[in-house]
């Protein structure tokens, strides 16, 4: 039975230290209309509700910028993701900035809350931070170490105030209370621009990153391979595609947070379909497409679209 596709469209950019990821989603749309593709018109889809105006705020959390309302937008998000779950849905999240693959995250646990969640971090960067490490206080920097529950505080450097570490410990607590991923139930894929803080984190949980010099030199199939196998305790697995896990040089500055050296979308398409063909995802999210750096006119959002039509055909093969 093909499974029923739902799009959920988060145009939110509050959790990123640079302006525009809101208006990613926008811009895939346009590269499918400049392919004549109908892809949008074929599937339903839900719009979250946003609170970008919140970059104007004048009071800001410095080691958890505009923390009161990221956290709104992952909790909003968060209710999207399990009701479509429960509803016998595939969600596939196209998203503005990282932070709101918490949101995400934490919709996938509340539907599954006696299931055990893995994570497939497809990205250049581990954001494993949290306000207590964080060297920029941008949120999309912290996501999974929110969903782990784990503040680092070894490798603190930041004094947080009361307010933000109140809406920190709320943030860790969306969808259901406590830890929603255990954090050897992650692999990373294409991770290589980290600071201390998370190489400490990857170090003390054993979290496995398919470098992408690796993954050309073993073969693409056999470390998703080794990847599912170190997921086997898991009933349901999420994956999130940060664009920047794509190499900049190649196909395009528009994203962020660009680094050099990634895969191409090529081979994103096949580590993805690798996974799907487990049977166990249950999501998909894309996520940092950002149109207003693009020096190649639209390129990012069209790669993304083109790897977010090579996912969808083998979604729907499921």
């Amino acid at each position: 039975m093909m499974k029923e596709i739902k799009l959920i469209k988060n145009r939110s950019d509050i959790g990123a230290g640079t302006r525009g990821s809101d208006m990613g989603v926008d811009a895939i749309e346009i590269a499918a209309i400049n392919k004549h593709s109908n892809y949008f018109d074929s599937y339903e889809f839900e719009d979250v509700i946003t609170e970008n105006e919140s970059i104007y705020n004048k009071k800001n959390n410095s080691f958890a910028k505009r923390i009161d309302s990221v956290f709104n937008q992952c909790k909003r998000l968060s209710n999207h993701v399990k009701v479509n779950l429960q509803e016998g849905k595939f969600p596939i999240v196209l998203s503005g900035d990282h932070s709101s693959a918490l949101g995400t995250i934490s919709g996938v646990k509340a539907a599954y809350p006696t299931q055990r969640v893995g994570v497939v971090w497809i990205d250049a960067h581990g954001d494993l931070h949290s306000p207590y490490t964080s060297p920029s206080g941008n949120i999309h920097g912290m996501p999974l170490s929110a969903a782990i529950a784990d503040d680092n505080l070894d490798c603190q450097i930041n004094d947080v105030d009361r307010e933000t570490a109140e809406l920190w410990e709320r943030m860790k607590n969306i969808g259901l209370p406590g830890q929603k991923v255990l954090p050897e139930d992650i692999v990373f894929f294409g991770v290589r621009d980290t600071e201390e803080p998370e190489d400490k984190q990857m170090e003390k949980h054993g979290i496995k990153n398919y470098m992408v010099a690796e993954v050309r030199y073993r073969g693409l199939e056999l470390c998703v391979k080794e990847a599912l196998e170190k997921l086997s305790n898991c009933d349901v697995i999420y994956i999130s595609f940060d664009v920047d896990a794509m190499d900049c040089d190649m196909i395009s500055y528009g994203t962020g947070t660009p680094v050099a050296k990634g895969f191409d979308q090529y081979e994103i398409i096949s580590i993805i379909n690798n996974l799907l063909a487990s049977n166990k995802v249950a999501c998909v999210e894309f996520v940092e497409v950002n149109p207003l750096l693009d020096l190649k006119g639209n390129k990012m959002a069209e790669t993304a679209f083109e790897v977010l039509q090579g996912v969808t055909k083998a979604v729907e093969k499921l």
